[in-house]
Order: C-alpha cells, then structure tokens, then sequence
C-alpha cells in the first residue's frame, strides 16, 4: 500500500533549503539554516546530491562553485572530503550528509527530502543516491517524506524504502528552462508518471499552480505543495490552490 503524506506536512510552511541566510550565517542546506528552521518551528525542505564513496550529501547543485570553496563535481567527492569543504556564508562549516541531518531534525518538524536527477535527462540511470537515502532513513522516526523530479527515482524509492511517503516535483517545464528534450518536458508537464511511479504528492512550481492538470489531481485527493514562495502576497496567491508552500527570503505568519 502507498504510504500517503502525513498530515504534518500540510501544517506548517516548508523552509526552502532550510532557514537560509547568508547575511545571518546560515547558508542552504547548512546545519546552521536546519537548527533554525526547527527553532522557528517550520518544516524544512533539503536536497541531496550523491558522494563518490555512495553517501547522501545535503547539497543542491552539482557543483561545489555557487554554494561553495572548490570548483569540481559534487560526486567527485567522497563524504568525509565534502565535509571539509568550507560552505559559502557560512561560520566555517563544511556540507553534511544525510545521516547527521536526519540526527540534528530528530523528528522535531516535518522533513521533506529532494533526491536530484542523477540521469541528467530525467531517465532510468538512477539508483545508489536512492540506495544511499534508503539506507540513512533506515529506523528514522519524524515525518519525512521524499521527492524527485525525476519518476525513475520515485520509482526507486518506491522499491527500496515503501513504507517512505514519496512525491513528484512537478513543473510548467518551459523550454527555456530545461535542458531536456521536447517529449521529456511533455510528458513531465503533463505529470504522466504521477500513478505509475508511485507518488503519493506533488511539489509544483508557483506560477504553474492554476494548470488544470495540476487542480485536477488536488481535486482528486492528491495533496499539492508548491515551490518556490518568497514573499507573503505570493503565499496568498498560492494557497488559493495548493495545501501547503515552500518558502524563502521572508517568514510565513
């Protein structure tokens, strides 16, 4: 059986990579945004990346140079290296993994994990980043809850760890944006794999909330979280047709 969402997810905002701010010290995805974030009391939303010696990195690109002190492939790294690598804005920490983040939320809030295409095309080429989440949710208890872009990774979760709640994050796909082919970006648009990979949510992107396909699966059962919210004028705009907002720059009431 499909595990659904739990509740607490459409309880409290998400913070987008966690309660980041640079100005503050706290850069995305960094140990610093994630105690705040709890501190605060919102949910938080992270992503992960894959190491080279196969360990779930709390990390959004795939490169070190936007978020951090070094240039190559996040991948090309193994864990204990990356942990060394001085995030930017940061108070001298390095990128942590999985496992110590899972540790530092303990089932205080709500926590919603990203798993990035490790394809590149949205393809079938997927699995030791799901096998390493897999392994570092083994015996968590908290809500938590894990999503892909890409369906072959929902897919692979849905395999390796069923009882995880698992989402689609979903998108207008204009080409502008994606470097994918034209029949990728539609099928992806047109959220086709939404029952055949095993979902159980979305994530979408704001400005695409009104699509029909989108409200049609909202009006189905199926709850739908959104991304990227950054002001309160936004949020209203949002929660006309999503149960629940991914949010930065500004702090939700």
């Amino acid at each position: 059986m499909m595990p659904p969402l739990p509740a607490a997810f459409l309880e409290t905002p998400l913070a987008h990579r966690a309660l980041h701010d640079v100005a503050d010290g706290r850069p995305e995805n960094s140990r610093a945004a994630i105690r705040a974030a709890i501190a605060a009391g919102y949910g938080i939303e992270i992503d992960l990346q894959i190491s080279a010696d196969k360990r779930a990195l709390v990390f959004h690109n795939y490169d070190l140079d936007r978020l951090a002190e070094g240039q190559e492939p996040v991948r090309a790294l193994a864990a204990h290296e990356a942990a060394d690598v001085v995030l930017k804005g940061g108070d001298g920490e390095g990128i942590p993994d999985l496992a110590e983040v899972l540790e530092i939320v303990a089932g205080q809030v709500p926590l919603l994990i990203e798993i990035k295409d490790q394809d590149g095309q949205m393809g079938p080429d997927v699995g030791p980043l799901e096998a390493a989440a897999t392994a570092a949710l083994d015996g968590y208890e908290g809500p938590v809850a894990v999503m892909s872009f890409n369906p072959h990774s929902v897919a692979e979760m849905a395999r390796l760890a069923p009882d995880v709640p698992r989402g689609l994050v979903t998108s207008a796909y204009d080409a502008a944006d994606w470097n994918l082919p034209e029949e990728t970006r539609s099928r992806l648009k047109a959220i086709s794999d939404f029952k055949t990979c095993g979902a159980a949510f979305i994530s979408h992107e704001a400005g695409d909330l009104g699509r029909a396909r989108v409200q049609e699966l909202r009006e189905a059962g199926v709850p739908v979280l959104c991304w990227t919210i950054r002001s309160a004028e936004e949020e209203g705009v949002a929660r006309v047709f999503a149960d629940n907002v991914t949010f930065e720059g500004y702090l939700p009431g």
